[in-house]
């Protein structure tokens, strides 16, 4: 798991902002997501994982042991029960809404050789799925 340390920055994104849109987040916000270049840090520490993202605008910092449930706001704003759990090479995170009406979310960072895919889907929508792309810097 060592290998899935360091910095990444985003190369590619598909279906981004229709899967922003799906989480009803607002166009300002939606615009100001899918043309920003993100970079992704990701570390441990005791058995902490930390994965800061960054745009020029914003950070948003994902920490969490494995297997262990934690509370989380989401960047759009969700209250979530999430839960990271190790498969292989990826890190796959359940983000349970706590709100009536809210969506919950899957996603899925696959570490290999020097990138890092990081795939999203959205509870109940079958059809969307959102890949970004981030390479080690």
């Amino acid at each position: 798991m060592d290998s899935f340390k360091g910095k990444y920055t985003r190369v590619s994104a598909e279906k981004y902002e229709e899967f922003l849109k799906a989480l009803d987040v607002n166009f300002l916000l939606r615009k100001a997501a899918t043309v920003s270049t993100p970079t992704m840090e990701v570390s441990e520490e005791n058995g902490v994982w930390t994965i800061l993202t960054s745009t020029t605008l914003k950070s948003m910092e994902l920490k969490f042991k494995i297997g262990e449930e934690f509370e989380e706001t989401t960047a759009d704003g969700r209250e979530v029960t999430a839960k990271v759990t190790l498969d292989g090479n990826k890190f796959i995170c359940e983000q349970k809404a706590k709100k009536e009406g809210q969506k919950s979310t899957r996603s899925i960072r696959e570490f290999k050789d020097d990138e890092c895919i990081y795939t999203m889907t959205i509870d109940g929508v079958e059809d969307l799925e959102c890949v970004q792309k981030f390479k080690k810097m």
